[in-house]
């Protein structure tokens, strides 16, 4: 993969990475309310791409 490789939504990684950097300057009760809601995100994200119904998401 080379360095211009982009998520499937077109967001690069640095900005996933950019958003974490946010997240950890935070204080700690809504640095996990971010982690949760970027979590919940990106297994939706891996939901949408793999599809529900394939045996190898399971």
């Amino acid at each position: 993969m080379s360095g211009g490789h982009r998520e499937a939504d077109g967001q690069a990684p640095s900005e996933l990475l950019s958003a974490l950097e946010i997240i950890e300057s935070q204080p700690l009760a809504e640095r996990a309310e971010a982690f949760t809601a970027i979590h919940d995100d990106l297994a939706r994200r891996l939901d949408q791409t793999l599809g529900a119904g394939d045996p190898a998401h399971r």
